[in-house]
């Protein structure tokens, strides 16, 4: 059905997160076991691309380089896997929105995470042009007083982004996080609208895509053309968005 589509399958291939020992709050993910083997078949499957999340939480304390690092060489060592395949790792270090943290914190901790990120795929000699990053946005912690503001998250997301993603990646595919359906599309057509990257940005929104589409289907066969349409619409306004092209005048069609 994909590929009828002209588009391209991939899988998850993580295993979940597991604590990390001595280090309270904070999370490495796991799946390295047998990750070869899994790939080789997934690959006489058909599948083109794989993807691996790893999580940074921010708290008092939190996160501690040992987690950063940990997490770091996970997803290099799942990218080299990858790639020996000839499958494209999108590689997923996500710093969780949920916390009482303000945008410089998560602007700080997310360049910490990226540059120990990039480190690690270059000691392993990953081909960044074999590859997609998904990071989250920079944005201040869903408990903190501080305000979304779009155009400031966009300005520090890009800037982040400059100062630690070498230019060979060809992509860079940002994650909601936990932000609204519209907020996401509005941050990401900010971004767009800055200036002219060495990247392509685009979306791999979860929440923030499907979001308007459950509520409206609510589980029922008779909303399933509205539901159709609302994910359409959705989708749409995104894909403006990659292009700076999207209005918030947009939204009422």
């Amino acid at each position: 059905v994909i590929k009828n589509q002209g588009a391209l399958p991939g899988i998850k291939v993580d295993k979940g997160l597991q604590p990390l020992e001595d280090c309270l709050g904070e999370t490495v993910t796991v799946g390295l076991d047998g990750l070869d083997e899994r790939l080789k078949e997934y690959s006489s499957m058909g599948a083109k691309f794989t993807k691996w999340r790893a999580v940074i939480n921010i708290a008092e304390n939190i996160p501690t380089i040992e987690c950063i690092k940990k997490n770091a060489e996970l997803l290099a060592e799942y990218a080299l896997i990858s790639q020996k395949n000839n499958l494209v790792p999108i590689v997923e270090p996500e710093v969780i929105m949920e916390g009482k943290h303000n945008l410089k914190k998560c602007y700080e901790i997310t360049k910490k995470t990226l540059q120990e990120v990039f480190n690690c795929l270059k000691n392993k000699n990953i081909n960044l042009r074999g590859m997609l990053l998904k990071p989250n946005t920079i944005v201040p912690g869903n408990e903190n007083r501080e305000k979304l503001d779009i155009k400031k998250s966009a300005v520090k997301t890009l800037q982040c982004l400059k100062e630690t993603v070498p230019r060979e990646v060809p992509g860079i595919l940002f994650l909601s996080g936990g932000l609204s359906s519209l907020n996401a599309t509005m941050i990401l057509n900010e971004i767009n609208k800055l200036e002219k990257t060495p990247w392509k940005l685009s979306f791999s929104y979860g929440r923030a895509l499907q979001e308007d589409t459950l509520i409206a289907w609510g589980g029922k066969s008779k909303n399933k053309n509205m539901a159709q349409k609302v994910f359409l619409h959705r989708a749409k306004m995104n894909s403006l968005a990659c292009h700076g092209k999207w209005e918030a005048s947009l939204e009422n069609e």
